[in-house]
């Protein structure tokens, strides 16, 4: 399940890689891994997909733009 994602599927990915990996204790390399992925699938859903463009002077980014990620 891991390699390239789209930001539209990231959380897919993630919750499909946390279900696998759930039972395994906590010092298992494919849960360590594991939990690395979600991690990185986390980040690509809420900052890995751009849309618009930056604010103009004097205007504030809309939050529909900017939600999840750190501004």
């Amino acid at each position: 399940l891991m390699g390239a994602s789209t930001p539209h599927f990231a959380l897919q990915m993630r919750e499909r890689i946390r279900i696998l990996i759930r039972g395994l204790p906590a010092d298992h390399p494919a849960r360590i891994e594991g939990e690395r992925e979600i991690s990185r699938l986390n980040r690509i859903a809420f900052a890995g997909e751009v849309r618009g463009h930056k604010a103009e002077p004097g205007l504030a980014p809309l939050r529909s733009v900017t939600a999840g990620t750190e501004v």
